[in-house]
């Protein structure tokens, strides 16, 4: 048989043994692909002046992506080189040189790896329409499928998969051109050694770790640039020195209580787990840093999007809103002539924001929520024009008893809005509180309809209230245009100088196209970096419990000699899974839920309308991270179930 085809036919047994690593290849090539795809598109790149800086975002993240994913093949083929040191011993033995194995290893991986760039490729252009659609939808464009290849990412997917299987494998065959017959053949007997031998050490290191842990995810939720740095580098020593120590400390622990060691099932699990545990501390932790950035990219992905969601939602009700503090008259006239002229409305109203008396309802939410004051006094707004600009957004209609005023706040404030009952004074008249309404009224502003809340009262009642600043509101027959927006932004630019105060001008086109634009610079890459850790980490912990199976097999098939049923074998496995799998994933799980949790705090108030909400972005999270985890942990359970468990009698 010819190298060529001992090449082969080991790269077909390698993706059969290793299909988990082989699928995880395909869709980290149909990742990068699909996000190259964004780069070279100018038909996304046209959606907004803001997407222009998406290229180098997505390129950046990719660097990192590919970094990871070189780690992966890089662990994966020492590895199978480990592993496979008795058979290519044994080649040299039957007469090939050295030369001639490890030019045979790396053609037999370069063969897999080409083959899973081919397939990527394929199904990252399926990747790359979804992404392209979604993309599309948010900037609210058409959208036509069309399968075709971009032949500069294609050209950058090979470049990048190049540079990973090059460099891995070029190390590789190095090595074996190097070694002698007598270390390939036992080269997996190397590093079975604990990493630290003494217990007084592994004490002390266990400690420290748990004391950097602690300090580390302080400082990282403190929302302090500098204190967020130190606060990371305490986490890796943590997260390095705790799987150290507790790999190590595993078999001296039991050594110490032999009751513990020969209770139950946990003889069995202590010495399967005992061999990988005290050899692979230094991976374990790499693992658990990638899940801690995979919940961290998660969490932080789905904070933005309620963000943006946030955003679309609450900048601004209308589709053309202006909002001026000048005291002149005529300070809508020439907005009103370009408008009136090019852009369709179907309704409109001027209208004028009121200062209050006094800030006892201001006063009263700063001391019973997060709240950012804007005025230093209560804002107030007519019935009538409440009720016109309430029939304007298809609301329902409210008619305001005499002698009440009405409350109008964002969400978030509605719990506290209802257990306020102090009546308003204004001009000597008193008003009673007639009942709050929460729909979205342009209130995040500095210059919206109050900040957070308003006052709506009888027209009467503001006759002689001074003006805080005035309104032009308009819901338009068709979406407004960017060129229309701009084009009344630059009205507001070239306007006199000598006018007293300024003018806040907001489109719903604009909002959403520049909350689109950040949601494709910030979640995307989130999700994309989340989603190749996760898949990453959860591959490489496989490859290690499937590379085990002959060993599986033998210890049941003995444990089945000597008594054991195979329900008290599946039970035994399915222990040495859950403590196997746990184990990096629980340390990422203290120091992410903390920071999530965290971060959503930080938000402008109303973002975040409650715990509810965030414990749901947080369950959200875990839902998505666990999924992909659980997926590659059944594969790997019911591989190993099926092939190491002997037949019931």
């Amino acid at each position: 048989m010819t190298l060529s085809k001992l090449s082969l036919r080991n790269a077909k047994r390698q993706a059969r043994d290793y299909l988990v690593y082989f699928v995880t290849i395909v869709m980290a090539a149909a990742l990068i692909y699909a996000f190259n795809g964004l780069v070279f598109s100018e038909e996304i790149r046209t959606l907004s002046s803001m997407m222009e800086s998406m290229p180098l975002v997505i390129v950046l993240t990719s660097i990192v992506v590919v970094c990871i994913i070189g780690w992966l093949v890089q662990y994966t083929i020492s590895f199978m080189l480990v592993r496979r040191g008795r058979e290519l011993g044994t080649y040299i033995l039957t007469g090939l040189e050295n030369r001639q194995v490890a030019r045979m290893f790396f053609m037999e991986n370069l063969i897999v790896g080409g083959i899973a760039l081919v397939l990527g490729t394929l199904l990252g252009n399926l990747l790359f329409q979804a992404l392209r659609a979604v993309l599309l939808a948010l900037f609210r464009a058409p959208y036509t499928f069309r399968f075709s290849f971009s032949f500069q990412a294609v050209g950058l997917t090979v470049i990048y998969f190049s540079m990973v299987y090059l460099f891995a494998l070029l190390r590789s065959r190095q090595r074996i051109r190097t070694m002698k017959i007598h270390d390939l053949i036992y080269f997996d007997h190397q590093n079975e050694e604990e990493v630290i031998k003494k217990s007084r050490i592994r004490r002390k290191i266990f400690i420290f770790s748990l004391l950097f842990g602690l300090a580390g995810t302080i400082l990282l939720i403190l929302r302090n640039l500098a204190l967020g740095i130190l606060g990371a580098a305490f986490l890796i020593m943590f997260l390095y020195g705790f799987f150290i120590s507790f790999s190590s400390g595993v078999p001296a622990y039991f050594d110490k209580r032999p009751e513990k060691k020969y209770s139950g099932h946990v003889l069995l699990i202590f010495r399967t787990l005992s061999a990988k545990l005290a050899t692979m501390g230094v991976v374990m932790a790499t693992i658990a840093l990638l899940f801690t950035a995979t919940l961290i990219s998660e969490g932080t992905g789905m904070l933005f999007h309620t963000l943006l969601q946030s955003r679309n939602e609450q900048t601004t009700s209308f589709d053309l809103y202006i909002a001026s503090t000048g005291r002149d008259e005529n300070r809508f006239d020439d907005y009103l002539a370009y408008i009136d002229s090019h852009v369709p409305i179907r309704e409109s109203r001027q209208y004028d924001i009121y200062r209050g008396e006094t800030m006892q309802v201001t006063n009263y939410v700063i001391a019973n929520e997060r709240y950012w004051e804007s005025f230093g006094y209560d804002t107030l707004m007519k019935e009538s024009d409440y009720r016109a600009l309430r029939a304007m957004l298809g609301y329902s209609p409210v008619t305001l008893e005499p002698g009440r005023y009405l409350i109008h706040c964002m969400a978030y404030l509605e719990k506290s809005m209802e257990s306020y009952t102090e009546p308003l004074t204004i001009g000597g008249r008193t008003l009673l509180p007639g009942g709050i309404r929460t729909e979205n009224f342009t209130q995040s502003l500095w210059d919206g309809n109050g900040r957070g809340f308003i006052l709506v009262i009888p027209d009467d009642a503001a006759a002689s209230l001074p003006v805080s600043h005035s309104v032009y509101a308009a819901m338009t027959a068709e979406p407004m245009r960017m060129e229309d927006y701009t084009r009344i932004s630059d009205l507001r630019d070239v306007k006199d100088e000598g006018i007293d105060g300024y003018d806040t001008i907001f489109c719903k086109t604009a909002v959403e196209n520049e909350n689109a634009s950040s949601y494709a610079i910030t979640v995307f890459p989130l999700f994309y970096l989340a989603l190749v850790l996760t898949m990453v980490s959860a591959t490489i912990l496989t490859i290690q419990q499937l590379s085990e199976m002959a060993r599986y097999r033998r210890q049941f098939a003995l444990l089945h000699k000597l008594g054991m049923d195979r329900e008290e074998m599946k039970q035994t496995l399915r222990r040495q899974f859950i403590l196997f799998y746990t184990m990096p994933a629980l340390p990422p799980l203290l120091i992410g839920i903390p920071f999530i949790l965290a971060l959503g705090s930080a938000f402008d108030p109303g973002v975040v309308t409650g715990p509810g909400q965030l414990l749901g972005i947080l369950g959200i999270t875990l839902g998505l991270f666990l999924s992909i985890y659980l997926l590659y942990i059944a594969m790997a359970y019911h591989s190993l179930k099926q092939n190491v468990l002997p037949d019931e009698d």
